[in-house]
């Protein structure tokens, strides 16, 4: 394999397992090799945590932001530009939209905040663990109406997403698995919501409520007896759809775009060998996250995966802030710019629905594309950031002082992924190259360094450039 070679493998490795990198990181990872740094990527723990104490110095409302969502989204993006665990931070984000939990209902985004850092605490350990604590998350018991589950009066919302779009999928469950399911998280409640005013939010806290817990037997997936919450959850275990269902999830998210989540049930997945053995592997290492992503990352069609999925707005819009190296530390902006993804349709941490979002070509359309175009475009043609001075910096070494415009064009797109795109793609971008002629470093760097800002912004808004 070439070091050309090798620096794609990197870098769809880093906007698949991360948002991205540079070339000067990409480099210095292929001197380590790629298994190494996988390894790196996983052993999350040997890297610093992101310096969240600055933020909230500077961005108080970030730390408890109370009802408002945006705060709480300027909270995560500082973590997701700043961090040096980037595999860690985008596991959050997996999580995030399966465990889809939004402010719209809960109103209270300081929740929402520990929900993410519990997805970070956890997220890449022991997904029993993982479900356990996410059985007892406040934000989430409120989201899904376990407060409202009583012994005398089953709520089934949060039985029923348990098993349909957090463990099991349709299909594998019955209307009566769901209200034996409910009666077992029976008592599983938050303390009392005391009000808001005069002296502000009042944090909720899990409560176990014996009085109000079902004590009588259930039966539950072919299994009875006087179940609580942690042997339902023991139970999904043990069947054979919950090891897929959260590898097809892993598969979509890491790997190649996957029909939507209610329609698994009647569609095969795009490649079921990999998902048998993603769940194989988690199954045999008893459900820990770490082997499997290891299994993944390593695989043969994980590597063959390059550019075949849709970014989604997160990936745009963190993977564009940290390439250019635009928005480092608490930048006064961070707010205004936390809304972005939303703008492209991912408003994190407010979901539309339990659900979580739609992804894959539904990503796209005709808004927010010209969102996704043009704050690629804004940073990638600003050539006082950082991020992009270096690009400039590489591109005019790369051929002398004089390059061609299909040299130019090339050393662009290489810096910009590399980016394979089409026939026709590269002769839109030749034929703007060629409209200036060759370019000369030597004696026009500053007008040189202006194409090539343009030039990355033309290649930004292309097709190929929405796949990572």
């Amino acid at each position: 394999m070439s070091n050309k070679d090798d620096i794609a493998l990197l870098a769809h490795l880093m906007r698949r397992a991360g948002f991205g990198a540079t070339r000067d990181e990409l480099e210095a990872m292929a001197e380590q090799g790629y298994e190494a740094t996988v390894e790196q990527l996983l052993d999350y723990d040997s890297q610093p945590p992101v310096d969240e104490f600055t933020l909230y110095r500077y961005h108080p409302i970030t730390e408890v932001p109370g009802g408002a969502a945006a705060p709480g989204q300027a909270n995560w993006l500082y973590f997701m530009v700043n961090t040096q665990r980037p595999l860690n931070e985008k596991m959050a984000l997996f999580w995030h939209q399966i465990f889809a939990t939004g402010n719209s209902k809960v109103d209270n985004c300081n929740h929402l905040l520990q929900q993410i850092q519990m997805f970070r605490d956890v997220g890449m350990k022991n997904y029993r663990d993982l479900l356990l604590e996410l059985a007892s998350n406040p934000a989430m018991i409120y989201w899904l109406d376990n407060n409202e589950n009583h012994k005398i009066a089953p709520n089934e919302n949060w039985g029923r997403e348990l098993l349909e779009l957090f463990s099991l999928g349709v299909g594998n469950y019955t209307e009566e698995d769901v209200y034996e399911c409910s009666r077992a998280f029976t008592g599983w409640t938050i303390s009392a919501k005391m009000p808001r005013y005069p002296y502000g939010r009042h944090p909720w806290h899990f409560e176990y409520r014996a009085e109000d817990h079902d004590e009588t037997d259930k039966s539950f997936l072919g299994y009875t007896g006087n179940f609580n919450g942690e042997d339902i959850i023991d139970i999904i275990l043990k069947q054979p759809a919950c090891a897929r269902f959260i590898t097809r999830h892993l598969y979509n998210f890491f790997v190649e775009d996957e029909p939507q989540v209610p329609a698994w049930n009647i569609e095969q997945p795009r490649n079921p060998e990999a998902i048998q053995l993603l769940s194989d592997t988690l199954v045999e290492n008893d459900y820990e996250i770490k082997p499997v992503l290891r299994a993944l990352f390593n695989s043969d069609f994980f590597k063959d995966a390059m550019y075949k999925k849709v970014k989604n707005p997160a990936e745009v819009v963190v993977g564009t802030l940290r390439l250019t190296g635009d928005m480092q530390g608490p930048d006064p902006r961070l707010e205004a710019v936390a809304k972005e993804p939303g703008y492209m349709g991912q408003d994190i941490l407010d979901p539309p629905s339990v659900e979580g979002w739609h992804t894959g070509h539904e990503w796209i359309n005709s808004g927010s594309l010209v969102k996704r175009v043009n704050f690629v475009a804004d940073r990638i043609s600003d050539t006082n950031l950082p991020g992009v001075k270096r690009i400039v910096e590489r591109i005019a070494s790369a051929n002398g002082p004089t390059m061609t415009p299909e040299e130019f064009v090339e050393n662009c797109l290489d810096q910009m992924g590399p980016l394979p795109v089409s026939a026709q793609t590269r002769n839109e971008l030749l034929t703007q190259a060629e409209s200036e002629g060759a370019v000369n470093w030597e004696g026009e760097f500053d007008d040189s360094a202006r194409r090539t800002g343009e030039m990355l912004a033309l290649i930004g808004a292309t097709r190929e450039y929405q796949f990572g």
